[in-house]
């Protein structure tokens, strides 16, 4: 096992570099640059103009010099694989360089933002897994019941309907939009939160979180829940299900002793994903609900070309991927202890 551990992080090591190569050259090779955008900035602001010594329209103000200094600052001086080398050198150090857009180390750019992300992908994650096993069984033990359709039914509608749209309804009826107001939205904490008891800090946290948490959650039974189901399904089939039965076990130990353990393993495949929802977020749910997360920084560095920030978070972002997905394999074993990685 310790072994199989060793080489896993020995082959994340490669990936990560493979991965990085990647973007660093498509996102250089895209249009534009913050070289561009910082020269439409001072134009705008017309704050070059006297500096740059030209007189005449605005274009002209931004003279070759002042675009070379704009270059050499950013390091766009350089050709593209010494960037990435010096980009490498410094992530040795856990240094993704400065925001061109916010002008502060990456790393605090993240951090800021990360809050609101980590605290939905953290509850969602419980949530999902309380509700989803428990349904999962009790849909399998009840298979082909009403019980059994009306769940199906309602999980399916669950997941037909966009948490964007679902997110917009919810304002419109609960949040003042047309019929009541019951929640707020925007920020996930009241103006007086720090006045408030522990009991009334918790209660103001979940009042703020109800209406973006099913936004962000509405589709995500579903397809849990549904696996749950048909794995146990298959598991009851199989010949160590029925020796049970015939020894005169009870269906409740049956299922719950016998088959629920080998119907969670593909189950519990995805729950090393749990440390990619850190980092999860949606532009339109973040949009709507008026919540600075990881969503709209993704999006706002994408269209800012704040080439640092995007190579921080895809970095961030696929080494949480790798060490979930082992994560993953690891959990394989606590379910099913005969199960060897060799």
């Amino acid at each position: 096992m310790y072994l199989y551990i060793l080489k896993r992080f020995l082959m994340m090591i490669p990936t990560l570099f493979g991965i990085t190569i990647v973007v660093f050259g498509v996102i250089n090779l895209a249009p534009g640059s913050p070289i561009e955008n910082k020269i439409q900035q001072m134009r705008f602001a017309g704050g070059t103009g006297g500096d740059a010594g030209g007189g005449g329209d605005e274009g002209s103000a931004i003279t070759e010099e002042v675009i070379e200094a704009l270059k050499k600052q950013y390091g766009f001086d350089k050709p593209v694989h010494i960037r990435y080398l010096l980009w490498l050198k410094n992530l040795s150090r856990l240094d993704f360089g400065d925001s061109f857009t916010y002008e502060e180390p990456v790393l605090d750019v993240i951090s800021s933002k990360l809050q609101v992300s980590l605290q939905f992908g953290i509850i969602s994650l419980i949530l999902v897994y309380l509700i989803c096993i428990p349904l999962g069984l009790s849909k399998a033990i009840f298979n082909g019941t009403p019980f059994d359709y009306v769940t199906s039914f309602i999980i399916m509608a669950m997941y037909s309907i966009p948490g964007f749209m679902l997110g917009i309804l919810l304002i419109i009826f609960f949040a003042g939009g047309q019929f009541w107001e019951w929640f707020p939205v925007g920020e996930l904490y009241s103006d007086e939160y720090d006045s408030l008891s522990f009991m009334g800090k918790v209660f103001d946290r979940i009042h703020h979180f109800i209406l973006p948490l099913a936004s962000y959650m509405i589709s995500s039974f579903t397809i849990l829940t549904m696996l749950q189901k048909n794995s146990l399904l298959e598991e009851v089939k199989k010949d160590y299900v029925r020796t049970a039965r015939a020894k005169g076990l009870s269906e409740k130990t049956v299922y719950l002793k016998h088959a629920l353990r080998n119907a969670l393993i593909p189950v519990v495949t995805g729950i090393g994903n749990f440390l990619t929802l850190f980092f999860a977020g949606s532009i339109l749910i973040e949009t709507i609900f008026n919540l600075d997360g990881m969503g709209l920084l993704s999006y706002s560095s994408i269209l800012e070309r704040d080439y640092n920030v995007i190579m921080g978070i895809i970095f961030i972002q696929s080494s949480l991927m790798l060490i979930g997905n082992l994560i993953s394999d690891l959990t394989f074993v606590l379910v099913d202890p005969r199960i060897d990685f060799k």
